[in-house]
């Protein structure tokens, strides 16, 4: 029992669970009093937030200069989606981990759910809506369609995005080499074979 009580009041040294509680306690209390003492002390207006003044940025989309009034917190992918009504370009988990919003920034893949639009200023973006030429599908989309490389379809454009930056890239030159550079992009329906014949046929066009 002495033992017990020794270790619960800290007599070995370190910090004891009753320690440990306390200071979390603290630290809850100091974060709950934090926005109340910047109120009476005028930091911080009533709402607690400072205005966010929005900006005016300039992006190419798919050959077409578009000039959008913003937020700087807006991500790319919610400015094509919300603010130009681009919705072939697909939120999934909005962390950068599916791909399903995969676009092409002056040629690059990137997720754009990661990418704030403020900082396409001046780029080119091009989206699955800008791969064809009117009713000439893109030989990549053409090649998804001839193998049958979507089931359900919502990775579809971003899986058809990074492929057209992955034969660009011109660096996967084996099955090994496609996969591994195309796992950024999640299909979970499964049609992973299917999408590695069409991006060979692509590629070696």
């Amino acid at each position: 029992m002495e033992e017990k009580d020794k270790e619960n009041n800290g007599s070995s040294g370190g910090t004891t669970r009753r320690q440990f509680l306390g200071q979390v306690g603290l630290a809850g209390a100091g974060l709950q009093l934090a926005p109340l003492l910047a109120k009476a002390t005028g930091i911080l207006p009533d709402n607690e937030a400072l205005p966010i003044e929005p900006i005016t940025v300039n992006i190419m989309i798919n050959g077409s200069q578009k000039t959008l009034t913003i937020d700087t917190r807006v991500t790319l992918l919610d400015a094509l989606r919300e603010k130009l009504m681009m919705t072939g370009t697909k939120k999934g988990c909005d962390h950068g981990q599916c791909g399903a919003c995969t676009v092409l920034v002056d040629g690059r893949r990137i997720n754009s759910c990661l990418h704030l639009a403020a900082m396409c200023e001046g780029s080119e973006v091009t989206t699955i809506e800008g791969l064809a030429k009117g009713d000439d599908l893109h030989p990549m989309q053409a090649a998804f369609l001839k193998h049958d490389g979507f089931q359900c379809g919502y990775c579809t454009p971003g899986q058809i995005c990074s492929a057209v930056g992955l034969v660009k890239e011109g660096r996967a030159k084996t099955d090994a080499e496609i996969r591994e550079l195309m796992s950024g992009n999640i299909c979970r329906c499964g049609a992973y074979q299917n999408i590695l014949a069409a991006i060979k046929e692509v590629q070696n066009a």
